[in-house]
Order: C-alpha cells, then structure tokens, then sequence
C-alpha cells in the first residue's frame, strides 16, 4: 500500500512541476530573469549578402517583424529551432 502512496505522490509533483512549467512559459517576469514568450513561429529567409562595409554575412532564419521582440530567436528564454540555440538577448535589444 505504501508503494502506491508514493507512486501518487511522485506523480503529483511530476504534475505540479509540469503545470508550473507551462503556467510560466508564456511570462515576461523580469528583473533579469524569464522574457520569453515562445519563439514567433512565422519566419524569412535571409539571404547571404556583402554588407556596407564590405563584410559578407551568411544566409539565416529571422522571426518577421512585429510589435514585440518577446518572440524574436534571439529574446532570453526563446528557441531558434534553425540553429538549436537559445536566445540570449534582453527584449529591448
């Protein structure tokens, strides 16, 4: 009978973790920690080019603009799924 306690008490705080998880998944918090809101699932390709000053830079992935960097590959706590990196960047970069 205990082991069946247990097994109820593990898979409740398995639950709680995962329902916490996903409760925060969507939040800005702040003071140097979450921002992430979810990578913005519409994106471009841009294609390699010579910059101004006569630098080459390579073909990428870029989210499409919109009315917040929360959702942009590079925003802290988002996920490029193109290069498997996960974003750095303060949302007001």
């Amino acid at each position: 009978m205990k082991k069946g306690r247990i097994k109820m008490k593990i898979a409740l705080v398995a639950g709680g973790v995962l329902l916490l998880s996903v409760a925060t998944a969507g939040a800005r918090c702040g003071a140097l920690g979450c921002y992430g809101t979810g990578s913005n699932p519409n994106y471009h390709y841009v294609s390699p080019h010579v910059n101004s000053n006569g630098t080459y830079t390579r073909g990428y992935y870029q989210t499409n603009r919109n009315s917040t960097q929360y959702d942009n590959y590079g925003t802290r706590g988002n996920y490029n799924p193109h290069t498997g990196k996960v974003g750095t960047l303060d949302p007001d970069h």
